[in-house]
């Protein structure tokens, strides 16, 4: 049997000031959440882009085309019901962040490493205070337990909205610092994306590219270029 699909049955999709915040209707009907929340987010260039989605529907609505209704859903069904649990996963990136673990060889790749990553630390050393160490291979490497503070304080000053976006830059790049390069403006989405698939762009340089893994890169390059697009409009 078919499953069910939501019909469109509005004409107009609208944003208005609510609650300190910016909700959605469907004409005059508020937009809920998944978990019958109203859906009220914090900015009103926020609210244009899901109303925005809404519009484009066309007979039935299909959510995997609605990345900003999403991802407001998620902040407020789950970042928000259960913030301290998913600030604390993201906070622990920092003890194994991605930038810190090395290549032992080739060169060539190590250096490409360097030269990428280094900058990085040593601006999360200067502008977020949070001095991170390197290593080679996969060997754990203890940070300095001041710097993972700072990095968790960071974290959990982030609003629920925020957060639902962050969580993606930090899971799908595997560096704290590189979500946080983003989010303090000191490289664009597609840099920091560039910078996190150092190891995967060798790889494929040598060896060349899959065309499965190809797909599922993309994927995950749209899902990093989006969560970037999310934090930036939630003000």
């Amino acid at each position: 049997m078919a499953g069910w699909a939501l019909k469109r049955f509005w004409t107009e999709a609208r944003v208005e000031e609510r609650d300190g915040g910016f909700s959605v209707t469907l004409d005059g009907r508020e937009v809920k959440t998944p978990g019958k929340r109203a859906l009220v987010v914090p900015t009103r260039g926020l609210a244009e882009a899901i109303a925005a989605e809404w519009r484009a529907q066309d007979r039935e609505v299909r959510p995997e085309t609605m990345p900003f209704t999403r991802s407001a859903n998620s902040a407020l069904d789950k970042v928000a019901t259960q913030f301290d649990e998913v600030t604390g996963l993201l906070a622990a990136y920092g003890e194994t962040d991605l930038i810190c673990y090395r290549a032992v060889a080739p060169a060539a790749l190590v250096a490409r490493q360097k030269a990428g990553w280094d900058p990085l630390l040593d601006w999360a050393s200067d502008l977020l205070a949070a001095p991170l160490h390197t290593t080679q291979g996969v060997v754990p490497q203890a940070q300095p337990a001041d710097s993972l503070s700072r990095l968790s304080e960071r974290v959990r000053g982030l609003s629920a909205f925020q957060i639902a976006a962050f969580h993606d830059l930090v899971a799908i790049s595997g560096s704290l610092v590189l979500a946080f390069a983003v989010a303090e403006g000191r490289l664009s989405a597609e840099e920091a994306w560039t910078l996190s698939r150092i190891d995967e762009t060798w790889q494929a340089s040598q060896w060349g590219e899959d065309e499965e893994a190809a797909a599922a890169e993309a994927l995950r390059k749209a899902a990093f270029l989006h969560a970037a697009r999310f934090f930036a409009l939630c003000g």
